[in-house]
């Protein structure tokens, strides 16, 4: 039986595909949660008024891949440090922030919030938070990177500081 994970940490494009490449993961999908909008869109969530942020649904196997080894990913692909931010986009939209949906992914996430922290100079920002409402982000945002024939944020990057 598969679980569920959900994870914001910046730029859902990039999250997703990190985590699509882990043996176990069988699904994923990208879209808005933690906010007071009903149904938003894309353009509402950039707007910073909506309170979401863009975050990866996650639906895994725990015989393949735990729930631990999926916060290791999220770790390692962004700054749990800046809050607000990841890279050159700003706004509450791309907080970093765990959305457990089981007591037991709260105690995982938490101890390994803990760790990250202690391994760090400064604070680790990441809300630790019960999963809401998940609202799918619109088709051309799935698989962003796949349809794009992408692997990372790195040109996209690059050609919205040009």
């Amino acid at each position: 039986m598969t679980q569920r994970a959900t994870f914001a940490a910046g730029c859902f494009w990039g999250v997703e595909s990190a985590f699509r490449r882990i043996p176990g993961v069988t699904g994923t999908r990208v879209g808005y949660t933690g906010g007071h909008t009903d149904d938003p869109s894309y353009y509402d969530v950039c707007s910073d008024t909506t309170g979401h942020a863009e975050a990866v649904e996650v639906e895994f196997d725990p015989e393949q891949v735990s729930y631990e080894e999926l916060l290791a990913v999220f770790w390692a692909n962004h700054d749990p440090t800046t809050p607000n931010r990841q890279g050159p986009d700003v706004g509450s939209q791309y907080r970093s922030a765990i959305f457990f949906h089981s007591p037991e992914q709260e105690e995982v996430a938490l101890k390994t919030k803990a760790a990250i922290q202690a391994a760090l100079p400064v604070p680790v920002v990441t809300e630790v938070v019960p999963a809401e409402t998940f609202h799918a982000a619109e088709d051309y945002h799935q698989q962003y990177f796949e349809k794009m024939g992408r692997t990372s944020c790195t040109p996209q990057l690059a050609a919205r500081r040009a």
